[in-house]
């Protein structure tokens, strides 16, 4: 073999390692928890907004062992994700209060009815 061939076989050699040295640490990288550290209302925000408008009301009522069990299931990476966004929907589940009721003469006013209701009409075939 001609000096020139084993010199070429040595470099070969030698790229050969350097390349398997880099796929070796390269695949030795960890994947990254991007949601490690935020906050329920930030992963709402990051996560979920894009289908749900607002958080009000997506908890409905739900304990909040159930609401976990079921984020960390289906939509969160981590068990802190799906506990951090099961409290936040819980806090942001208060019930609505329910509207006051209005007088009846202001209720023809906002309608904006300004006549009188009508007698009904007589029944007939009697």
């Amino acid at each position: 073999m001609s000096p020139e061939r084993r010199r070429a076989g040595a470099q070969l050699g030698l790229v050969g390692s350097a390349v398997l040295l880099l796929l070796i640490v390269i695949s030795g990288a960890r994947a990254e928890n991007l949601d490690a550290g935020k906050s329920g209302a930030r992963l709402f925000a990051d996560s979920c907004a894009t289908c749900h408008r607002s958080a009000r009301g997506l908890a409905k009522g739900r304990f909040r062992l159930t609401l976990y069990l079921f984020l960390q299931k289906h939509y969160t990476s981590s068990d802190d994700a799906a506990s951090a966004l099961s409290t936040y929907l819980q806090s942001v589940d208060a019930p609505a209060a329910a509207p006051a009721r209005r007088p009846a003469a202001r209720r023809r006013d906002y309608r904006g009815e300004t006549r009188p209701p009508r007698p009904p009409l007589p029944v007939r075939g009697r």
